[in-house]
Order: C-alpha cells, then sequence, then structure tokens
C-alpha cells in the first residue's frame, strides 16, 4: 500500500495526487500540515527533517520527500506508458527537462511571489505593488509555455508526460486567482484538454478556500 502525507490542497501534494490518479495506484492519503498539524512531530521528522509535504511511504521502503523525487519515483515504478516516463535516457531527458523548467521556473515565478500574497495573506497586509512587479518574471515563462503549446499539443512534445503534471498542477491556481492574464490561446486550449481528465478534476481542481487569510 502506498500512503501519501499531505494535505489535499497542497499544491505540491496535488501533483502526487494527480499522478497517483493517472496511474491508478492504490493508496491511502493521510491530511497532514497548515491546519493539521502533524509535520512536526519526531514520527515526520525522521521521514522529512523540513517538516514539508508531500512524503510517500511505499510499503516496507524507505520515506521519500520532495516532489519531484515522488513524482519520478511514481512514474518509474507504476508508470506503464513509455511516453509519459520514457526508458532510453536522451527521451527521458527531454521530459526531464521541462519538469524541471515547471518547477524551478514557473512554479518559482507564481507560488510564493504571486499566489501566497494574492490568497494566503490578509487583504489588509497585502502589497499589490510587489506583486505587480512580480508578474512580468511569470508572464515570460508562460509566453515561452504559449509558444511551446503552439507548437505542440503538450509541453514536452505530442504525448501527455510526467512534465504536464508538473506544469498542469500549477494552472488551476493561475486560472482562478485574481490577477490580470494576458490572452494565451494555446495555453487555454492546454488547459480545457486537463480539465476534461477525471483525475485532474479530483486532485487539482481543488478548493482553496481554506488557505484564504491565514498569514
Amino acid at each position: 500500500m502506498l500512503t501519501i502525507f499531505g494535505r489535499a490542497d497542497s499544491n505540491n501534494v496535488q501533483a502526487v495526487m494527480w499522478l497517483v490518479g493517472e496511474l491508478g495506484i492504490t493508496h491511502e492519503r493521510r491530511d497532514i500540515g497548515q491546519r493539521f498539524g502533524g509535520n512536526r512531530t519526531p514520527e515526520f521528522l525522521a521521514m522529512n527533517p523540513m517538516g514539508l509535504v508531500p512524503v510517500i511511504k511505499d510499503g516496507e521502503d524507505a520515506p521519500i520527500a520532495e516532489t519531484g523525487a515522488i513524482l519520478r519515483y511514481l512514474a518509474s515504478r507504476f508508470g506503464t506508458e513509455e511516453a509519459f516516463w520514457p526508458s532510453a535516457p536522451s527521451a527521458r531527458a527531454q521530459v526531464d527537462r521541462w519538469a524541471e523548467w515547471a518547477k524551478v521556473e514557473v512554479a518559482a515565478a507564481f507560488q510564493a511571489p504571486i499566489f501566497y500574497p494574492m490568497v494566503m495573506v490578509k487583504p489588509e497586509n497585502r502589497d499589490p505593488a510587489a506583486v505587480e512587479k512580480a508578474l512580468p518574471r511569470l508572464n515570460a515563462r508562460l509566453d515561452i509555455a504559449e509558444a511551446r503549446l503552439s507548437a505542440h499539443s503538450h509541453l514536452a512534445g505530442e504525448a501527455f508526460t510526467l512534465a504536464d503534471i508538473v506544469f498542469g498542477s500549477l494552472l488551476y491556481r493561475y486560472f482562478t486567482v485574481e490577477i490580470a492574464r494576458a490572452d494565451r490561446p494555446a495555453l487555454q486550449r492546454y488547459y480545457e484538454t486537463l480539465c476534461a481528465r477525471p483525475a485532474y478534476r479530483e486532485h487539482v481542481m481543488v478548493s482553496y478556500e481554506a488557505l484564504r487569510g491565514i498569514a
């Protein structure tokens, strides 16, 4: 049995759960972190000294922390579609390249500088100028995505891959948070195809109302 430690409205947990849903993995998820607590206990810190979710435990194997490591493990262990997480190192590297780009470039440009202050910070404590200043960095990266998705049906090419899990898990929040969004028809088309996937609707299109104003 695969056990996932982390709350459903954590974006990093959502990426893991989306992949679990796509692969049909038998699992149990336990609410850990923020309002649920449990992530500073000695038991949890023994699994991840950073005290962050997600963490997974697959049977008797050692626990795995860090979202990227978890996603790669699950894709390698349970994935059956060659195109999703290729076995050939050169082909896998191309998928991994875009997965890393989405995590390092897009998530970093969106989560902390835009989503956090627009949702998790109380309205009276927000700094709209700081958010406005952060938008060009995000937009530059989404322009890259627009160009990719204008030429390909998915981020890493024509197949649905692990790169789409990493990138696509950010888009529900991007398209629903109260910010100005440029018209990007290819990105919009891509997002709509993700919204049609049952596992995406279940695990990524999750309300973040419980996160509003907690900081």
